[in-house]
This record gives C-alpha cells, sequence and structure tokens, in this order.
C-alpha cells in the first residue's frame, strides 16, 4: 500500500525495485523479457496522477465525469464488497495508448490446453504480456512458427496482486458504467486471493466476485439509474451469452476431437471445419442480434485468420471454474468475508486437491437457482 500522504509513493519505489530486478536477471537469460515488463509497470506509475488533480487539470467534461463515476465505484467496491481499501484505482494514468499490454496466449495445433509461462512472482500463468504491442507481435510469430496456435490481445486493465496501487487507465475509463464496475470489481479482487500457477481458479474467483459486485452495485443506485443500468447490463448479458453458446459448442467439438484416435491429418481437416462452421453461426446469430457485432474482432482474429485454439483457450480462464464459485458464494448465502474466506482456504489446497474440491460444486445441483452456466466475454479475455 502507498503512504496514505503521497499516493502512488510505495508504488513508485516498488517499480524501481522492479526495474532493479530486471537489470539483476541480465546474466539468467530473462533480462529482455524482464526489463520491458519492469519499464512498462515503471512508465504506468509515472503518467498517474490523483483523481483531484486529473479532475482539475482536463477541459474534457465527459472524462471529468467518467473519473468521478470511477471513484465512486471504487467506494463502494470497499465499503460495500469487502474489497481491498488501499491505493488502487484512487490515481489516473494517460497512456496514450489503446491497451495497457498486449497478451500472448498459446495452444498446441491440436489441444485447447494453453501453454504456460512461469515467473517468481506470479507463477506460472497462461498468457505472456507485452507493453510493446511490437514485442507481442514478435513473440506471437515465434510461437506460431513453431507450429503453435496463437491469439493475440489487447489488454484494457491488469492487477498487479497489491504490489502497487494500480490507477485507473485512460483505456478503459470510457467504459459504459456496468463494463467499468464489472472491470474494477474484478481487478481488486486479484489482490483478495490469488494463487500461483493455476490462472482459470484465479480468473474464475474474480469473475464471481465482479458478478456479485455488479448486481449489489446497480442494486444501491437510485430506481430509475438502477433500472437504466440493470437494462444495460442484461443486454449485455443476453449477448454474452450467445457468444458464450458459440465457443462452448466449438470447444465441446473440438475437445472430442483431439482425443479421439483419428489421424492428425484427419483431425487438422475436422478442426478447420469445426472453425469454419462457428463463423458461420456467428454470422447468422448476428443477422439475429446485431448488437453481436462487438464481438467481430475476436471472430476476425489478429489479421483476420480467424478464432483457434488459442482464443478458445484464452475465454475458457475466466469461465470454466466460474459454476462452482457461484455455488460457494450461494452456500455463504451471499456473504463476501465469509466467501472470500472459504475461497482462501481453497487457495491453500494443492492443486489436484483444489479441483477435486471444486468439482462438485460445479454440478447442476450445487448452482444458484436460475444461474447460467457460463459468465464472461472476448473482453474478458484480455483482462488478467
Amino acid at each position: 500500500m502507498s503512504d496514505a500522504r503521497t499516493p502512488g509513493a510505495g508504488s513508485s519505489r516498488r517499480a524501481a525495485a522492479a526495474v532493479s530486478l530486471a537489470l539483476a536477471l541480465a546474466g539468467c537469460g530473462m533480462a529482455d523479457y524482464y526489463w520491458q515488463g519492469a519499464a512498462g509497470q515503471f512508465d504506468v506509475v509515472a503518467r498517474a496522477k490523483p483523481l483531484d488533480e486529473a479532475i482539475g487539470e482536463t477541459d474534457d467534461a465527459r472524462l471529468k465525469e467518467r473519473l468521478e463515476r470511477a471513484r465512486a465505484i471504487r467506494a463502494f467496491a470497499s465499503a460495500e464488497l469487502a474489497l481491498p481499501d488501499n491505493g488502487s484505482y484512487t490515481r489516473y494514468a494517460d497512456l496514450g495508448r489503446p491497451f495497457v499490454v498486449w497478451n500472448v496466449v498459446a495452444t498446441p495445433a491440436l489441444s485447447l490446453v494453453a501453454h504456460e509461462w512461469c515467473f517468481p512472482v506470479a507463477g506460472c500463468v497462461s498468457y505472456r504480456g507485452y507493453f510493446r504491442e511490437d514485442d507481442a507481435r514478435a513473440e506471437a510469430a515465434r510461437l506460431a512458427a513453431q507450429g503453435y496456435d496463437v491469439h493475440l490481445g489487447g489488454v484494457p486493465a491488469y492487477s498487479t496482486l497489491g504490489w502497487f496501487d494500480d490507477p485507473l487507465l485512460s483505456s478503459f475509463i470510457r467504459y459504459p458504467d456496468v463494463e467499468l464496475a464489472r472491470l474494477i470489481f474484478h481487478e481488486l479482487a486479484h489482490q483478495v486471493v490469488y494463487v500461483k500457477d493455476d490462472s482459470t481458479f484465479n480468473e474464475s474467483f474474480a469473475t464471481a466476485v465482479e458478478e456479485a459486485g455488479l448486481a449489489r452495485w446497480i442494486a444501491s443506485r437510485p430506481p430509475a439509474e438502477g433500472a437504466r443500468l440493470a437494462a444495460q447490463r442484461d443486454r449485455n448479458e443476453r449477448l454474452r451469452a450467445e457468444f458464450r453458446r458459440l465457443v462452448a459448442d466449438a470447444r465441446v467439438q473440438l475437445a472430442a476431437l483431439y482425443a479421439s484416435d483419428a489421424g492428425e491429418d484427419a483431425k487438422r481437416r475436422t478442426k478447420a471445419a469445426a472453425f469454419e462452421a462457428m463463423r458461420e453461426a456467428y454470422a447468422r446469430a448476428k443477422a439475429g442480434e446485431p448488437g453481436l457485432a462487438g464481438y467481430d474482432r475476436w471472430f476476425a482474429g489478429d489479421g483476420g485468420a480467424g478464432p483457434n485454439n488459442a482464443s478458445l483457450a484464452s475465454i475458457g480462464l475466466y469461465t470454466d471454474e466460474l459454476p462452482a464459485f457461484r455455488a460457494l458464494l450461494a452456500q455463504e448465502k451471499g456473504d463476501l468475508p465469509r466467501f472470500y474466506a472459504r475461497v482462501r482456504e481453497l487457495a491453500a489446497l494443492p492443486k489436484a486437491e483444489r479441483r477435486a474440491a471444486l468439482a462438485p460444486l460445479a454440478s447442476p445441483e450445487a448452482r444458484p437457482a436460475g444461474a447460467p452456466p457460463r459468465s464472461r466475454d472476448a473482453r474478458g479475455a484480455a483482462v488478467s
């Protein structure tokens, strides 16, 4: 946590320490990657200004309104959701670019299991982030040349897990109210519980918190505003549900294909046909629901290549264990501090035991009545 009298001071010291760490790792062959990460984080921290200062300096009325809105959402997160009360999202950084980082996800050509990269603090994660798009593209090209399916996506926000005071960023500050609240709740949840080497656990937990937080925030608003926000949320959820259905159908078909005894050539032909069928299904769905056009970029894929195994894997990170977390929150009757305590207990288990404990919670019988089986979209695939 930063010094309360000088917001961000602690983050600046930690950012400088991170740069020193990158230099110290030069002899380990990791210098280039760690340097770009440390320098990129330092740049974000250096750009951040206290909200009062950022609001006072700008002539952009819309930006002022968004910053004030974010401040209110941030206060709600700690007061009503028991999320960390610290310096995160109390400052604002104008990045001068559309995304803060670009993530690379890779899978084998005939698998939906994402490749993992391992780091000293975060442990093993199913993506690799770069602060420069060119660097991310170079890594994506290197992996593609090795035969991997690769997904490259711009990331509007990420969590430093409490090591730094994460600022509000220009990459997401103009999001509609519902999506802005989702993002802030999700990223703060990563500061509550984070397990090394288990990306799906971490992201599914944070998604459960964002869902519960969003429902409570909407309920706290005046009636007319609450009705507007609820309509916005419901529309977004309807579009997400259709997107999730298309993704889930393809994942089921491809998982069965890759586990079959078919030869490699046959698998590759059937894989290509499955993705073509997925794109055609999307076109039909979009004809009946124009709002789905928001997923055009995901379906186009980087460079127009279309979705692939890595694209599907990136979505699964945010949803695969979500039903279990929803059920766990329902067992605690919506009490978030008790829910967090239960999740911490799960986090302390070895990974295999954690999976075994979550499995029965994910069964239809364990889910709250009416809860959908999935809740994350292509935007979420990029958030870490």
